[in-house]
């Protein structure tokens, strides 16, 4: 509900602070007094249309704060979280507006600046108005099918539909995707076989390229390592005839120095130092020997595992240079084919299949759409019953506020399948028909003013609580009317203000002694200027307004008997 209303530099208003309750508050005073500015200020907070005619003369900008106590679950913080504005739940939320001499209009909430949008979406989920010049909630037919099933729908239904909708169009854009893609399948068949062909007899495997790559590597090296065995090995061996080679040396070495050793003697008593030096010489030529024959030996072994192989390399090449031309072809990674084959051959199964499976969808869309239908026949049948049920709730409250003569409907339209929703089958539009004989027209465009307010008024009883909406704003609902035709609306304002915050502008004494609470606007004059003021009033106050009201200006002692007699009639 609204509990503070705080306005600086508005018109008449130089600064006002309302602190307002539960219940139903009447809001009076003389004509001219400012309770119109009251609320056009309180229209600013809600994002209604700002211009500099609203700026007090004199002053640079005009501002007016409103301040809101609203449950936890309230719709107000799902929208204020979608646009990622501060605001903890079971705190006060705060609609604040500020209009410059010049007419530029700033907003915020919780002290967040915010677009005027945005601002008047979070205001009609917390405050409905209902004036003599335009009307707010209820004349809007968007909102007709909610209240109904509000009013006399089971919610298990409403889920059972929504369920059985969302299960239908699930199911339907599965089958178009279906569809879609056996179409572009069908049209790409040819391609889709040839490359399916292409890619299994090349048949890539995850990983191969880098494999290649490394043998091509090592084979492209063997070559090299073969010319570097050659050419040792060409130094161990020899080349012509009239070069040996070293192993030829070395054995023509040890023949030389075997010249000069002695025949061998039966005994030897003398040891010559020369011989001992020429076999030491000739056990090293031996060493030398045994050595170049193990390394020409080693050499010749590591050329035969050296031995490049020409066709190993064409063919890895070819397999390297065959992998790498089909993935730009296709316009992947090599390690990608294997996938984009798997892909490409689910593609062709598809097709292959399709014709199957899209049968099978269709007998599925088919039955989604019947459980659908079945659920919102159900519906449809519930909001019948549930329509003429508030027919005649409504009806029962229209004559004692002087509409005894207006007919209310609660017109349930069936929509074409193409606009069927999770919301059912139907569209549903309250009419009225203000006086016999008129044919029933929507709301907002058949009845006059006051009468439409009244009507609200009684749309509102029978709909107590179900909007979701904690502040109804009655502008003159009494226009027009008197005597016990505004007790009629006095008693159901307050009746009203038992489930949600009710304020009422109003003329009518009858109407001012239903309210729980009492503010009375007036005008003051001060240092030359006239400035609107308001104020609660106390019950003796209370009891003087009312009789100003029902005397005029000289107030009588009647008159006070006679406010004195409603207020005692109200409190009864």
């Amino acid at each position: 509900m609204l509990t503070n209303l705080s306005i600086r530099d508005v018109v008449l208003i130089e600064a006002l602070d309302l602190s307002l309750h539960a219940g139903f508050t009447a809001l009076t005073g003389e004509t001219g007094a400012g309770k119109s500015i009251l609320l056009d200020s309180l229209g600013l907070a809600l994002g209604e249309r700002a211009n500099a005619g609203l700026v007090r003369a004199g002053a640079q900008e005009a501002r007016v704060t409103a301040s809101f106590d609203i449950p936890q679950t309230h719709t107000a913080y799902d929208l204020l979280k979608e646009q990622g504005i501060p605001a903890e739940a079971g705190e006060p939320l705060m609609l604040r507006r500020i209009v410059s001499k010049e007419g530029r209009s700033r907003a915020w909430i919780n002290d967040q600046p915010v677009g005027i949008t945005l601002m008047r979406r979070v205001a009609v989920s917390l405050v409905e108005i209902q004036g003599q010049h335009e009307q707010m909630g209820l004349a809007d037919s968007s909102t007709h099918r909610g209240l109904l099933d509000a009013y006399g729908v089971s919610s298990s239904l409403l889920k059972d539909v929504a369920r059985a909708f969302d299960t239908w169009q699930t199911l339907s854009r599965d089958l178009d995707a279906a569809r879609k893609s056996l179409h572009e399948a069908a049209r790409e068949e040819e391609w889709l076989r040839h490359t399916v062909e292409e890619l299994s007899t090349l048949n890539p495997q995850t990983g191969e390229e880098e494999q290649l790559a490394v043998q091509r590597h090592s084979l492209q090296q063997s070559e090299r390592r073969g010319e570097a065995i050659a050419a040792a090995l060409s130094e161990l061996t020899p080349r012509d005839r009239r070069n040996s080679g070293p192993a030829a040396a070395l054995r023509g070495a040890s023949r030389a120095l075997q010249r000069l050793l002695p025949a061998p003697t039966a005994e030897k008593n003398v040891i010559d130092p020369l011989e001992t030096r020429t076999n030491e010489a000739l056990n090293a030529l031996e060493s030398a020997e045994n050595a170049l024959a193990e390394a020409e030996n080693l050499l010749s072994r590591l050329a035969d595992d050296s031995e490049a192989n020409p066709r190993l390399l064409e063919e890895i090449e070819e397999r390297l240079f065959a992998l790498r031309a089909a993935a730009r072809k296709h316009d992947v990674t090599v390690d990608d084919l294997p996938t984009f084959l798997a892909n490409l051959s689910a593609r062709l199964t598809a097709l292959e299949t399709g014709a199957t499976q899209l049968d099978a969808l269709e007998q599925a869309v088919k039955e989604a759409r019947a459980q659908y239908e079945e659920a919102a026949t159900r519906l449809s049948a519930a909001r019948e019953k549930a329509a003429r049920k508030m027919e005649q709730a409504v009806t029962k409250e229209l004559k004692p506020i002087k509409l005894d003569k207006a007919r209310f409907f609660a017109q349930i339209q069936p929509l074409t399948p193409e606009n069927w929703s999770w919301q059912g089958m139907e569209q549903v539009m309250f009419l009225i028909a203000a006086n016999p004989g008129q044919p029933p027209g929507p709301l907002a465009k058949v009845a006059s003013g006051g009468e439409l307010s009244r009507l609200m008024l009684a749309l509102k009883l029978v709909l107590a609580g179900q909007s979701g909406i904690g502040t109804l704003v009655f502008d003159e609902i009494d226009a027009g009317v008197g005597g016990a035709t505004a007790a009629a609306i006095g008693e159901r304002l307050h009746r009203l203000a038992r489930t949600v915050q009710v304020l009422a502008v109003t003329h009518s004494p009858q109407v001012a002694a239903s309210a729980d609470a009492h503010l009375r606007i007036g005008k003051i004059v001060r240092d030359g200027q006239t400035a609107t003021h308001a104020a609660p009033l106390s019950h003796a106050e209370r009891q003087e307004e009312i009789a100003r009201m029902l005397a005029g200006d000289v107030i009588t002692n009647a008159a006070r008997a006679a406010a004195a007699s409603l207020l005692k009639h109200e409190n009864d």
